[in-house]
């Protein structure tokens, strides 16, 4: 019995690439090209939020959420993938792989809608009762996080595997920006049906009854497409989603700290809504889609440990240059090299180790415990993911008091934060060596499970 699964193992490694590959990409693709979807349009209707449910009457800036909501609302999804990664990662070791994937999906699906359905008679409510749904929406979607890898990375051969997980991994990228697009039709959709002032030129007209509407169509579209080792894809993993979720779901500040996107007082809801949307994607596009499609191109040749070496170390350098001459960026007409700079921090993000710490865990792992492993090196990234949620959002506050936020308590300032999100991708560079290469190596040489034919798996760093 044990020989004919090698065989089988062994075919299935050395096959051609063929249709059924492609289809698996797929497959598992859109439950990931979902998942970031739905992760990441909350931080496209957070101010929208504030303004309909949090208006303070007579006040000189737009209503916000109330800092204990907005760290609720940005990061539940995330305390739910990470008990999601951990469970269905353990259950499809147990059930099987297409059948747990099965259940992630459903979950993803039926709770996208039903965020989009939160109700409440008082705001309080409406907020809970969406934190409530978002949290079991980022449950089930803990769950595709390492189905879908190790899915796919048992249907691959070994010529290609790198470059098929990789593909599966970067529908993400087009989850981030199908978010961007489909906030700008809503918006602009509303803003021509609606036509609203600015809030400076009249506060309580500048966000329409109508509006409600739109975040709730944002969230529900989201059910449309429905050892050392393990220290190191984990470690890796956590340090890379604090810098990568903290400069994700928070861009939107730091644009307007810069001046790229005006302030909110001078804007209608509906405007600023379409200007975060505008700004978060034109980073989407110009920098962490091609990033994905550059690793799936290139991973197979170059290699992981490369990849994500000169990913973290390029982020590091990018949001050094952002941080040391931060004043010059916040000078007036200088924000386009900010821009530009961030972006790139984006590029090498997915091109570097927001895709290698996908991919690593789904390769180098046993296969009785490869689910298992993989669950477990997410949820240490999506505990990096709450810590950046919730860590920048109150460490960026502006170090005056008299600056900051309504509701919130002064910080160490962007420029600051920025240097602990350098320091996080340096110590990624470190633990980088603590994983294998998997580079044109099977699974069963990774993980020595064929020990009689590969004594010596390799073990260099990628």
């Amino acid at each position: 019995m044990a020989r004919e699964q090698l065989e089988v193992l062994t075919a299935l490694d050395a096959a051609k690439t063929q249709w059924y590959h492609f289809t698996a990409i797929v497959i598992a693709g859109m439950g990931f090209f979902t998942d970031a979807y739905d992760l990441f349009c909350i931080s496209l209707v957070t101010k929208l939020l504030g303004r309909i449910y949090y208006y303070r009457e007579g006040a000189d800036a737009p209503g916000s959420l109330p800092p204990n909501v907005a760290a609720a609302v940005n990061g539940v999804a995330f305390c739910g993938t990470l008990s999601g990664q951990l469970f269905f990662g353990w259950l499809g070791d147990r059930m099987g792989r297409k059948r747990v994937y099965g259940m992630t999906l459903m979950c993803m699906v039926l709770c996208s809608i039903a965020s989009g359905l939160s109700f409440g008679s008082t705001p309080g409510s409406v907020m809970a009762t969406l934190c409530f749904f978002r949290f079991w929406l980022g449950f089930g979607i803990g769950g595709d996080y390492p189905l879908s890898a190790t899915i796919m990375s048992e249907y691959a051969n070994k010529k290609t595997r790198g470059a098929f997980i990789a593909a599966v991994f970067a529908m993400q990228g087009f989850g981030i920006l199908t978010g961007g697009v489909v906030t700008l039709i809503v918006s602009a959709a509303f803003r021509a049906a609606f036509h609203t002032p600015a809030y400076q030129d009249a506060p309580l007209a500048s966000t329409p009854p109508q509006a409600d509407f739109v975040w709730r169509f944002i969230l529900m579209f989201g059910a449309v497409p429905a050892g050392l080792h393990l220290l190191g894809t984990a470690t890796c993993w956590f340090l890379l989603d604090i810098a990568f979720y903290s400069q994700n779901l928070f861009q939107k500040d730091i644009f307007t700290a810069i001046n790229w996107i005006p302030k909110a007082k001078t804007m209608s809801a509906l405007e600023e809504v379409h200007r975060i949307a505008r700004a978060q994607t034109l980073i989407a596009l110009c920098g962490t889609v091609p990033g994905y499609w550059f690793t799936v191109a290139l991973i197979d040749r170059i290699g992981r440990f490369w990849i994500q070496l000169g990913g973290f170390f390029f982020m590091a350098v990018f949001m050094l240059g952002l941080a040391f001459p931060y004043h010059h960026w916040t000078t007036p007409g200088n924000h386009i090299g900010f821009v530009v700079l961030y972006g790139l921090t984006f590029f090498f993000a997915n091109f570097g180790p927001n895709s290698t710490t996908f991919i690593v865990p789904a390769e180098i792992f046993p296969a009785r415990l490869r689910s298992t492993c993989h669950g477990i090196s997410a949820a240490a990234g999506k505990l990096g993911a709450i810590v950046g949620s919730f860590g920048f959002l109150y460490l960026a506050q502006n170090q005056d008091p008299a600056k900051v936020d309504h509701g919130y308590k002064a910080g160490i300032g962007v420029r600051n934060s920025l240097f602990i999100l350098a320091a996080c991708n340096f110590l990624g560079m470190g633990f980088t060596f603590c994983a294998p290469e998997s580079n044109g190596l099977s699974l069963e040489e990774l993980s020595r499970e064929n020990e009689e034919e590969a004594p010596d798996a390799r073990t260099v760093p990628v």
